[in-house]
C-alpha cells in the first residue's frame, strides 16, 4: 500500500520536479510555494492547519466555494456513467446540454458552442474562426488582430500573441505580425483635468485611428476582456465597450468579449457584455467560472451571423479545429451542476446584493498613503501602490506588492500580488460579514506596509 509522503516531503518534490507557471528562472527549484491541503466555503487550509480568506477565488474561478459535495457526487456519477468518448464521433448527455445552456445565456444570436479545454484554448478557437470565416469568404489577407495594452487572454501561441501584460518579461516568441495594440484603457491614466467621458473619446479615437492606419481590410478582430482582469482589474470608461462595437461592426471586425473572468457570475450576471456593457459581440470565450475550477472547461460562443457565413453547401470544408477533451463529458457535467447550484442558491442576485458593500469597502482604502489607486466592479477589486521612482527597474514596484502580498497571509488573507497591484476576486458565495472580514485583513496589511516600506 503506498504510504503517503508528510509535507516537508512534498515540498522537496515540488522544488525538484515541478515547474510551475510563471516561475521565476532564476530560482525556480527555490521558490516557496503555499501548500494548500484542504478548502471549504471561501476558506482554504495549509499543510500546517492554517486558515486563509481564499481572495483570489482560486484563479478569478472558484464561484461556488470549495467543498461542495454535491458537485464532488455529481462528478463521481458521470465518471461512473461515463468517463470519457470521443467528441469526434458521438455527442453525450451533459455535453449537448450544456450547450444549449450556454447558447440561452448568451446575448443576442451566441447559439453555437464550441467546447474547450480552458480559456487559453477557447480564445485560440476565436482567433481561428476569425481565420476560418474569412479564408471561407475570399478574404485571406483580412487576419490582423487589435488587442489592448494590460490585456491577458492566455499562453497558447495565439493568445499569447494577442495577450498585451508589457510588464511580463518574456522570451517566448509570439506572432506580431498578426497584432497590433491599442494603448492603456485605464481611466486612472488620464491627464489632470480630463475627464472620463473626454478619455473614454480619446480611447475610441484609437481603435479608429488604428483601423484606419491598418487598413480595414486587414483586420479580422478586436478581443477585448470586457475588465483587464489580470492587467489589474482595469475598467474601462463607461460607454468605450459599446463604442469599439460599433466601429467594428462598420468596418466588418469581429468582436470577441473574452469573458473567461467576467462570466459566470462574477459581476452578478451569466455574461456581462450586454447585461452590463450594453453589446452582443460576435464570440464571446469563457471558461474559470463554468466549473467553479472543479474541472477544466473552456468554451467559444459563437453568433448566427458568423456561422452563417463559414457554412453552407458550398463549404465542402472541414473545421479542423478540436481537442481530445472537447465537450468532456465529466466536465460538462461538473458545470451543469455549477450552474444549477447558482441558479438555486440566488448567487447573481447574491452577487448584485453585496457588490455595493464590497465596493464600498474597497475605495475606503484609498486612505492609506501608500495606495495611488483602488478599482473594481462586481466582486473583482485591485489595490494599486504608488508608483517608486527609485529604481529604473521594477525591483522596487515588486518590493511593494510582495510586502503587502506577504503582510496579508500572515493575516490569514491570499491575495494575487502583480507588481505594485494587489487583485482579489474571491468565491461568489462570500456573505457580508466576510467581506468585511477581508477588507479589515487589508486595512490592517496597508497599515503595516505603509509602516515599513
Amino acid at each position: 500500500m503506498r504510504q503517503e509522503p508528510d509535507t516537508a516531503t512534498l515540498d522537496a518534490w515540488d522544488r525538484a520536479h515541478q515547474l510551475h507557471p510563471w516561475a521565476a528562472m532564476s530560482a525556480w527549484k527555490t521558490s516557496d510555494y503555499l501548500q494548500v491541503e484542504r478548502g471549504q466555503g471561501i476558506y482554504l487550509w495549509d499543510a500546517e492547519g492554517n486558515r486563509f480568506i481564499d481572495g483570489p477565488g482560486g484563479m478569478w474561478c472558484v464561484q461556488i466555494g470549495y467543498g461542495r459535495s454535491d458537485m464532488a457526487s455529481a462528478v463521481a456519477d458521470q465518471m461512473m456513467r461515463l468517463p470519457y468518448t470521443s467528441p469526434w464521433t458521438t455527442t453525450t448527455g451533459p455535453s449537448a446540454s450544456l450547450a444549449r445552456r450556454l447558447a440561452d445565456f448568451a446575448p443576442g444570436d451566441l447559439n453555437t458552442v464550441f467546447f474547450t479545454t480552458g480559456g487559453s484554448t477557447a480564445v485560440d478557437t476565436a482567433l481561428r474562426t476569425m481565420q476560418f470565416m474569412n479564408n471561407a469568404l475570399g478574404r485571406p489577407e483580412k487576419k490582423i488582430v487589435i488587442a489592448r495594452e494590460k490585456g491577458y487572454h492566455g499562453s497558447t501561441y495565439l493568445s499569447a500573441t494577442v495577450s498585451g501584460k508589457e510588464r511580463d518579461r518574456s522570451i517566448f516568441d509570439t506572432e506580431q505580425r498578426l497584432v497590433r495594440f491599442l494603448p492603456d484603457v485605464n481611466p486612472f491614466l488620464r491627464p489632470r483635468g480630463m475627464t472620463e467621458a473626454e478619455w473614454c473619446d480619446a480611447k475610441v479615437a484609437d481603435l479608429e485611428t488604428m483601423i484606419a492606419e491598418t487598413g480595414p481590410e486587414r483586420i479580422g478582430a478586436f478581443i477585448a476582456e470586457p475588465i483587464l482582469c489580470s492587467g489589474g482589474v482595469i475598467v474601462p470608461p463607461e460607454g468605450y465597450h459599446r463604442r469599439t462595437a460599433e466601429v467594428c461592426r462598420k468596418h466588418d471586425i469581429l468582436y470577441i468579449s473574452d469573458e473567461v473572468v467576467t462570466g459566470f457570475g462574477r459581476l452578478g450576471h451569466w455574461f456581462s457584455s450586454e447585461k452590463v456593457f450594453g453589446i452582443v459581440p460576435d464570440m464571446i470565450t469563457c471558461a474559470k467560472g463554468l466549473t467553479s475550477g472543479y474541472l477544466p472547461l473552456g468554451a467559444c460562443i459563437i453568433s448566427d451571423r458568423v456561422m452563417e457565413r463559414m457554412t453552407g453547401p458550398d463549404r465542402k470544408v472541414l473545421f479542423s479545429n478540436g481537442y481530445t477533451y472537447s465537450g468532456h463529458p465529466v466536465s460538462c457535467a461538473a458545470a451543469m451542476k455549477n450552474l444549477d447550484i447558482i441558479e438555486e442558491e440566488g448567487l447573481l442576485e447574491h452577487v448584485r446584493a453585496v457588490t455595493p458593500h464590497f465596493q464600498e469597502r474597497l475605495q475606503m482604502l484609498r486612505r492609506h498613503e501608500i495606495v495611488a489607486d483602488v478599482r473594481g466592479m462586481g466582486l473583482l477589486g485591485c489595490i494599486e501602490g504608488r508608483p517608486v521612482e527609485s529604481s529604473g527597474d521594477l525591483s522596487a514596484q515588486r518590493e511593494l506588492g510582495s510586502m503587502l502580498d506577504a503582510a496579508c497571509e500572515a493575516m490569514g488573507l491570499l491575495v494575487r500580488p502583480l507588481i505594485n497591484m494587489a487583485v482579489f476576486s474571491p468565491p461568489l458565495v462570500i456573505t457580508v460579514t466576510q467581506i468585511d472580514e477581508m477588507f479589515d485583513i487589508l486595512d490592517k496589511a496597508l497599515e503595516k506596509v505603509s509602516e515599513e516600506f
